[in-house]
């Protein structure tokens, strides 16, 4: 078992690592996809760098640094993350790993669709988390979107819910998967629409979807949906945290760009060093 899981290898993310592991902690990091940081062409107001450095440089250079240290880093896709008594759980495309505290740094990705209807429906049958809102689904039909592992975890979750569920690709290559109530297609998708809440899916051909509900799972997950699933308090699509980057669900720190304010690798860096040392303080009192 893990001291701490780090989900994000970003430098908040790297950060709170570093802090843990030159504390004697064991410690796992688990990216998925590569910061934003990477998109950066070139940063030249963070320290230590007089002509500037590229975003890619930095990121990389944060990954080799946890792992000269003997950080353990594995590129993987997280799809579940579960609350035990004592411990965590994080299951991801490949395997599961257990640890006794978790520290989200998943920047500031959203799961959504870019579909006519989707906004104006949002919390009327649109919905992104399955554990959360599955039971209003319980004996009706829902439709997920997405063609992903994300997408196939959400699925699972609603097949002892749901009276059928339909996969939607929107387009993109169909999963390798296969259940009695579950069925997938592949065409795009023109609109989601109804009156006061979901009632149909319009596709590109003109063909309709009867529908009591949406899930969408397009993608990864990302914070928004982790922090759902986990009952996390949620405020402008941010992880709400205190001082020390602590959620309201103990053992669980969230830091960086998910937690909102300045969007820049200074403030992540600060928050990850926060994240690391209060997570050192509750392993003092909880080992």
């Amino acid at each position: 078992m893990f001291d701490v899981i780090v989900l994000g290898g970003g430098p908040a993310g790297v950060s709170a690592s570093l802090y843990c592991k030159r504390a004697n902690k064991e410690v796992l990091i688990i990216y998925g996809e590569e910061s934003g940081l990477v998109k950066a062409h070139k940063i030249d107001n963070y320290y230590g760098f007089e002509n500037g450095i590229s975003g890619e440089s930095l990121y990389n250079a944060g990954i080799k640094q946890a792992q000269n240290l003997g950080i353990e880093v594995l590129k993987e896709e997280v799809i579940k993350i579960e609350i035990f008594n004592d411990f965590f759980k994080v299951t991801t495309n490949k395997s599961s790993f257990e640890s006794k505290t978790v520290i989200l740094a998943l920047g500031t990705k959203k799961n959504t669709v870019k579909i006519q209807g989707v906004k104006e429906l949002e919390g009327r049958g649109i919905s992104y988390c399955a554990i959360c809102d599955g039971f209003f689904y319980k004996n009706k039909d829902v439709v997920v979107i997405g063609n992903g592992n994300y997408a196939i975890a959400e699925t699972n979750d609603l097949i002892n819910i749901a009276n059928k569920i339909t996969i939607l690709t929107n387009g993109k290559k169909a999963p390798e998967f296969r259940a009695d109530n579950v069925d997938i297609v592949t065409k795009e998708i023109k609109e989601i629409s109804g009156k006061n809440k979901v009632e149909e899916i319009t596709f590109k051909d003109n063909s309709t979807l009867k529908t009591d509900g949406v899930f969408i799972a397009n993608g990864t997950a990302g914070p928004v949906e982790f922090a759902k699933k986990l009952g996390l308090i949620i405020k402008d699509d941010k992880i709400v945290v205190d001082e020390e980057m602590k959620t309201n669900i103990r053992g669980i720190y969230a830091c960086g760009d998910c937690t909102g304010g300045l969007l820049q690798v200074s403030k992540a860096v600060y928050e990850g060093a926060k994240a690391g040392l209060a997570v050192i303080d509750y392993l003092k009192v909880n080992d």
